[in-house]
């Protein structure tokens, strides 16, 4: 297929009829007529060779090939607005720009706040939204990169994406603090004997994966979405807890539970942003690659 050939605004066009469903509403979501729209879907028909929406008694539905073009045309979008937005410099002082970051609520607790606080100071129209991290993250990164500036997320869990280094944590285990099943030391067996509190895909961690290695097989209580959670939910219970040791030493006092070590030599967490390669020569996205650099310095590094 020749690129050049083809008209990109059919692009826009095609995203807005798949979405809403409906000619009419979609010419008024683009600014296009009923008829100019009409012919906007007559052209996408014969060049996919597919209905894409079909008619079911008195609404329109997407054919299986539409379906399919849904999700890839958002995509596209987005890579084409962020593309189009592209700036050769960038000024943090005089700029206004909003930055998205998909990140759990570690990341925004541990280096979020942080890099949210130096952009205050040296980027006044500059805004940051935090997005939670989706469960399908690890199958659809190419497309949920897509549409964001860059994704929080320690080495381990996805791959083939551009990144840099942030900060280094440890694992540790949370346990209630009158739970006397648990002496000083944490063992291997309690691993297994007690139920856990897991963080909604804690598994894809190389530090829990290392569990299946050594026979243990968690079984998890309750799993929640976020990581600030778990002390509330294993004190005053049998409930054991991996949680990071940034984010444990920050939540002290929250709730009574001990901070334990992990009796295995757990794989090391290295955070790190990673972006999608439509960003990497953007001057406004090097420059916060290069500021949250510098703020992970001040916490400390990945040394």
């Amino acid at each position: 297929m020749n690129l050049a050939s083809l008209d990109l605004n059919l692009v826009v066009a095609l995203r807005a009829l798949l979405e809403e469903r409906n000619v009419t509403y979609a010419g008024q979501r683009v600014g296009l007529s009923q008829p100019a729209m009409s012919a906007a879907l007559a052209r996408l028909r014969r060049h996919f060779g597919d209905e894409l929406l079909a008619r079911s008694g008195g609404q329109y539905e997407l054919t299986a090939l539409g379906q399919v073009l849904l999700d890839r045309t958002a995509t596209v979008c987005d890579l084409l607005d962020r593309l189009f937005t592209s700036r050769a410099d960038f000024d943090p002082r005089t700029e206004e720009h909003t930055f998205t970051l998909i990140a759990s609520d570690y990341a925004v607790a541990v280096f979020g706040a942080e890099l949210a606080r130096t952009l205050h100071h040296e980027a006044p129209h500059v805004r940051l939204s935090f997005r939670q991290t989706p469960l399908d993250i690890v199958e659809n990164t190419g497309p949920l990169l897509s549409g964001v500036d860059g994704l929080l997320m320690p080495h381990g869990i996805i791959s083939d994406f551009p990144a840099t280094d942030l900060h280094a944590d440890r694992w540790v285990f949370l346990v209630s603090a009158d739970n006397e099943e648990v002496g000083e030391q944490l063992r291997a067996e309690d691993l297994v004997r007690l139920p856990w509190v897991t963080y909604q895909r804690t598994y894809d961690a190389p530090a829990v994966r290392q569990l299946g290695m050594l026979g243990i097989e968690p079984r998890v209580d309750v799993s929640v979405d976020s990581f600030q959670t778990l002390p509330h939910l294993v004190a005053g219970t049998r409930r054991i807890a991996l949680v990071q040791e940034r984010l444990a030493r920050q939540l002290s006092g929250v709730a009574p539970v001990r901070v334990m070590e992990c009796p295995y030599e757990a794989v090391p967490l290295r955070e790190a942003l990673w972006w999608h390669p439509v960003h990497t020569h953007d001057a406004a996205h090097i420059w916060l690659r290069e500021t949250a650099v510098r703020v992970a310095e001040g916490l400390g590094g990945v040394g």
